[in-house]
């Protein structure tokens, strides 16, 4: 079957290097800053975004220009910058305060070694970034400027990554600027958390959050063709482990063709309506034959985004990981805090789902079954049934404090999993940092939400730089948490946040 591609790749982006100078200097001087310029540019060339590189900026109109053309390009997500000579920061202003990109501050020289014998104040004139990106981190500062600062040369693999993970978070923050989320219904019942101020999050994120009825769904998955349905079956018998009930010619043979055309119609209504993140709640079913199990965990392994019980914020943070993870491995998914292992000592949590985790946190063959679900009052859902590979992971939630939107991250490890015979879906059993008492604490007392996204492809590191590009406050539980730390770093942030917004 013929399906368009959700834009989940970074191939598509780029990022602009842009060097600071001055006319002081002479052209024979500018000549070796622009060779020296892009030889940094081309030290960058195995990240995954695109660098572009451009020309050295002497003067304040140059500046404002290459800012407003940043502004205008779609698939440029952010700007490098870096003062290779010394570019007097009066000349930054009028760019600084027009860019809307997002920037990081390339704090390196050209040499990694100095040539201590041969150094001269031709030399010294050239290689001054040492101050000239001082010159340039206070009229950032000044201006009150969100960036990410890297220090360090490019030959270095810690510079790299920090400038990778800058660029994912980037590429995150673009794909949010422009999602369109679709609500199948409202969230669930007298839940608190879920609820959210869909204004802001379109002024904070740039998502915009708007409900379809789910009679228009059901009208979709009606319009399924036979052929469309015999393929997509033809793909699971191929992709998993299927279940004999469900394969042609099985008892429930017709629970999988449902399930099927469920996904043929939601993939459609997606497709159509260019969104890349969507929403269904139990509660709300129509003449759906199933509650969307299967159909959900594909599109979420594929980079769509996905909340819950009508969970939207959830499905924006799925989005976004699923971009920021693109190309490498693991995945996104919706996951949920289930139940705690509490022996002493080997404390654990068992996530899960009623049934949509993405199969992308597995490296293993998925089996797909079918089993009876108690809430929601529909037919029996087919759905896939694996445990996520033991490895490091980040859970992320957002909760809507009134004021401001809060990320809460917990760096976890995935380990291995006790058998589950009768736990038919999707799962992680993961320890979290620093241990379960202290993490448990730490969340409840920030106000945490039951739903996160679960990565396995992107760390701590890219959500911390996708906070700071979009000014939101986000709070880490790690390993080197305390809870009275905690409580404290809380405290300051409702002063700070609460003054950031002016009176």
């Amino acid at each position: 079957m013929s399906r368009k591609t959700l834009p989940n790749s970074l191939e598509s982006y780029e990022v602009w290097f842009v060097t600071g100078s001055q006319n002081l200097y002479g052209e024979e001087t500018l000549e070796q800053v622009a060779e020296q310029s892009r030889a940094v540019a081309d030290g960058l060339a195995p990240l995954p975004v695109k660098i572009v590189w451009k020309p050295v900026l002497k003067d304040s109109d140059s500046i404002r220009r290459l800012a407003l053309q940043a502004n205008s390009r779609d698939n440029v997500v952010g700007v490098i910058a870096w003062m290779h000579t010394f570019s007097p920061a009066k000349m930054w202003i009028a760019g600084l305060d027009a860019l809307r990109k997002p920037l990081l501050h390339l704090h390196t020289q050209a040499n990694v070694e100095l040539p201590w014998n041969d150094i001269d104040f031709d030399f010294m004139n050239l290689n001054q970034a040492a101050h000239g990106d001082r010159e340039f981190g206070y009229i950032q500062t000044r201006l009150g400027v969100a960036r990410k600062t890297v220090v360090g040369h490019v030959s270095n693999p810690t510079v790299v990554q920090q400038i990778e993970d800058w660029q994912r978070a980037a590429a995150g923050w673009a794909a949010a600027r422009t999602l369109k989320l679709a609500r199948f219904g409202d969230n669930m019942r007298y839940v608190a958390v879920t609820e959210g101020d869909k204004t802001d999050a379109e002024l904070r994120f740039g998502v915009q959050v708007n409900t379809w009825s789910v009679n228009e769904l059901v009208a979709a998955v009606d319009a399924a063709s036979i052929g469309e349905i015999d393929a997509l079956v033809s793909e699971y018998i191929d992709a998993y482990d299927v279940a004999q009930e469900l394969l042609p010619g099985g008892l429930r043979h017709q629970s999988l063709r449902d399930g099927a055309a469920i996904e043929v119609g939601l993939r459609s209504f997606l497709e159509e309506g260019g969104f890349g993140a969507f929403t269904t709640s139990f509660e709300d079913l129509g003449a759906l034959k199933q509650l969307p199990g299967l159909a959900v965990q594909r599109l979420m392994a594929e980079g769509y985004g996905f909340g819950a019980e009508g969970d939207w914020k959830t499905a924006i943070l799925v989005r976004v990981a699923n971009v920021m993870g693109a190309g490498l491995p693991g995945g996104a998914s919706l996951m949920e805090d289930y139940t705690y292992d509490l022996v002493p000592g080997n404390e654990r949590i068992l996530g899960a789902h009623m049934l949509e985790v993405s199969p992308s946190l597995t490296t293993a063959k998925a089996r797909l079954e079918v089993h009876e679900l108690g809430i929601g009052g529909k037919e029996d859902p087919v759905r896939l049934v694996f445990t996520a590979d033991a490895g490091q992971a980040l859970v992320v939630a957002m909760s809507d404090m009134r004021d401001r939107f809060r990320l809460v991250a917990n760096v976890v490890e995935n380990v291995e999993a006790p058998e589950l015979p009768n736990l038919p879906v999707g799962r992680a059993v993961w320890k979290p940092a620093p241990d379960l008492a202290t993490s448990a604490s730490c969340w409840l007392a920030a106000g945490g939400a039951h739903h996160t996204v679960m990565t396995t492809a992107v760390g701590i590191e890219a959500f911390r730089d996708f906070a700071e590009i979009a000014k939101t406050e986000l709070v880490v539980i790690d390993k080197e948490t305390t809870v009275r730390g905690f409580q404290r770093e809380l405290r300051w942030n409702q002063a700070y946040y609460r003054l950031a917004q002016g009176l």
